[in-house]
């Protein structure tokens, strides 16, 4: 196993994907120029959407603004940050509330393949009614927890590939929802810009020393 220095004089193992893990910063600056094919975008959600997810849920959906007419919609009311415009994509990352009656559609695929015995579907539908049936709260949270797995994936992929990301909060939750046409169970959890980027972003800053934030019990 290979090892390399950390900010604090610390050795941590290292591969490519540890690399692309502590080399992604936030971008600020993007190649305006640069643009993403519909096949580029498909497969950044494709890896997307291999984040785990409770019981199968797959609970997301990615809305990937790249015209100039819904850059210019999004930027008006997510603070009008320049990123938005910049960038040769936005993903409006969209959670989905909790609903385990989804649950047998999700694993029939599963079963198809092989993976899972049939007689084993009731046996996650059942307990994730449990879970979140008359549950509002926890359906939000899973809708908040799908999303975020499902965007970090999408985060490390780009810098893997050359891009930079800025996922980013600062938007008007409910205009978006209206405006790019949300359903009644759909949250927006956050945004992404993704793209090539261009001189004068940060490297990583620096993190807390992990003495301050791991204990073990």
């Amino acid at each position: 196993m290979n090892y390399i220095s950390n900010a604090a004089n610390e050795l941590t193992p290292t591969n490519a994907v540890i690399e692309t893990i502590l080399s992604r910063s936030a971008a600020k600056y993007y190649d305006t120029a640069a643009t993403l094919s519909d096949d580029e975008i498909r497969d950044l959600v494709r890896i997307g959407t291999s984040a785990p997810t409770s019981f199968h849920l797959q609970n997301w959906r990615f809305i990937a603004v790249r015209s100039p007419d819904a850059k210019a919609r999004l930027h008006s009311i997510a603070w009008k940050q320049p990123a938005i415009l910049d960038a040769a994509v936005t993903f409006i990352i969209v959670g989905q509330l909790a609903d385990a009656s989804t649950v047998p559609e999700r694993l029939a695929p599963v079963v198809e393949a092989g993976i899972m015995p049939a007689h084993l579907v009731p046996e996650w539908e059942i307990p994730a009614r449990g879970l979140y049936d008359d549950q509002p709260q926890r359906q939000r949270d899973e809708a908040v927890r799908s999303a975020t797995f499902g965007t970090a994936a999408i985060i490390y992929a780009a810098r893997s590939l050359g891009m930079g990301s800025t996922p980013m909060i600062g938007f008007d939750a409910d205009a978006v929802h209206r405006e790019f046409g949300l359903a009644e169970e759909e949250i927006p959890v956050m945004l992404l810009t993704v793209g090539p980027e261009r001189a004068g972003n940060w490297p990583q800053k620096p993190r807390m020393p992990v003495a301050d934030v791991l204990s073990f019990a």
